[in-house]
């Protein structure tokens, strides 16, 4: 339940740094910034413009100068009157502008709370709401992309164009019900027909997105196997371009999985560098195999190295058993060296790339393949690029595509307008979901628990 009262937190990240925000949102945010924030000159505070003054305690003595800034509603973030005091940056100063804040009448806000009465208040759907965070915590300029396109509405208004036409066929169908005694034209049906297959194509062309739009959002985990000394951590170190994990010529060197994040062509990787798996009587490595064979287990791509300057052995084949059930790339390593690799042909099923981690012969061959695994094009940032990237969303929009379907059977059918009814309340109650306009309460909570205090 939405309580109108005043919120407080701070707005920056902990730590030291030039400036630091506390935000205050409500009907009395401009009383508690009077209370605390004397500026130098009369005047009061004009609405978006920056104020010079001190921060006092409520005693008046000094806590800080800076600036203060009135943004009243419904021309601000929340809609609401908002108040920010933009201080020092540091843990204790903020620390402490807060707490004059509390003490002067105001409540500290939970996660997200700003921005989920941004959404109460009608300045964004939930949709866009999710989107803020996205685009805090993207990792890629193409993942930063996708966010940033949904926070300012262009998945939204993909979904209302579909939503509308929905309504507009339920109002028609609904018509025909409170007057039984009229019989629905033929030009009407061809339109109640057409308008449910339209919905229904535009729907399923934005499910269709979720792959793509899910590991640009979110990345993918991609492991690194193979045998001992096949360069597995040489190409992790090659790919990072930085000497991240240990290489010698000693097998077993790696016991523990290193994982480090790298951006291949504006896809978040996870890269995992994991033991070198083989028969051992050896405790500790044992227990580093049976690591590296968990996450390896879990991995959205496995790049499973071989090396290419000596024959297939048994202990690449027992890897290969291990892994088969697992999404493979082969990389043959060591193409420095003298070709020795007949690959059998079971392997042949498989893509593959020829590279050296010692000259970088095929490494950017290597990040295109790992790039295409996942994404069918390269991403483009343009108005047009739009997709569906959270679960929540997918199985939303599934069930509306089920309802329409539902309704496109029903209209194959002797029609009986009664069921066609329900199958359209049903498409956009789901639809509703995600914008926001029929989500639970407990969701709502939930979504906004995710958000970082003071956004």
């Amino acid at each position: 339940m939405y309580v109108r009262d005043t919120i407080a937190a701070i707005s920056t990240p902990v730590g030291e740094g030039g400036i630091g925000i506390v935000r205050i949102s409500g009907d009395d945010a401009v009383r508690i910034g009077s209370v605390i924030f004397k500026p130098k000159k009369n005047g009061g505070f004009p609405s978006h413009r920056f104020c010079y003054g001190a921060v006092t305690n409520l005693d008046g003595g000094l806590v800080d100068e800076g600036f203060a800034v009135l943004m009243k509603a419904p021309r601000s973030y929340t809609k609401e009157d908002v108040f920010e005091i933009h201080c020092h940056g540091g843990i204790l100063v903020t620390k402490k502008v807060l707490e004059l804040t509390l003490a002067s009448g105001a409540r500290l806000a939970a996660p997200g709370e700003f921005t989920k009465r941004a959404f109460l208040n009608g300045r964004i759907d939930l949709l866009q709401a999710e989107a803020v965070m996205d685009v805090i915590r993207s990792k890629t300029d193409s993942a930063l992309s996708l966010a940033e396109h949904q926070r300012e509405g262009l998945l939204s208004n993909r979904l209302f164009e579909v939503r509308d036409s929905i309504k507009h066929v339920l109002a028609m169908v609904e018509a025909y019900i409170d007057f039984p005694e009229e019989d629905i034209d033929l030009p009407v049906m061809d339109e109640i027909t057409s308008s449910v297959g339209s919905a229904k194509d535009r729907l399923s062309a934005l499910l269709a997105t979720f792959r793509e739009g899910k590991v640009i959002r979110d990345g993918v985990s991609v492991a690194i196997a193979g045998k001992p000394n096949v360069g597995k951590s040489s190409l992790l170190n090659a790919l990072l371009q930085e000497d991240r994990a240990i290489v010698t010529e000693i097998p077993g060197t790696t016991r523990d999985v290193i994982e480090e994040v790298i951006n291949i062509q504006g896809l978040p990787v996870r890269l995992l560098d994991t033991a070198g798996i083989r028969e051992t009587t050896d405790f500790v490595e044992q227990l580093g195999i049976d690591l590296a064979m968990d996450r390896i287990s879990r991995a959205d791509l496995v790049l499973f190295m071989l090396d290419s300057s000596r024959p297939i052995d048994l202990d690449d084949l027992r890897i290969h058993q291990a892994l088969s059930s697992r999404k493979l790339l082969l990389v043959r390593n060591k193409s420095d060296l003298p070709d020795a690799l007949d690959l059998p042909e079971l392997f042949h099923q498989y893509p593959s790339v020829i590279i050296s981690t010692i000259s970088g012969e095929g490494l950017e061959q290597l990040r295109t393949s790992i790039h295409d695994c996942f994404i069918s094009g390269k991403v483009v940032d343009s108005r047009e690029f739009v997709a569906i990237s959270q679960e929540r969303h997918f199985v939303a929009l599934s069930k509306s595509l089920a309802a329409l379907i539902n309704a496109g059977v029903v209209l194959g059918s002797s029609v009986q307008l009664e069921m066609l009814s329900v199958d359209l309340r049903e498409a956009l109650a789901a639809i509703g979901e995600v914008t926001g306009e029929t989500t639970a309460d407990d969701v709502l909570d939930l979504i906004f628990s995710r958000f970082c205090i003071g956004k």
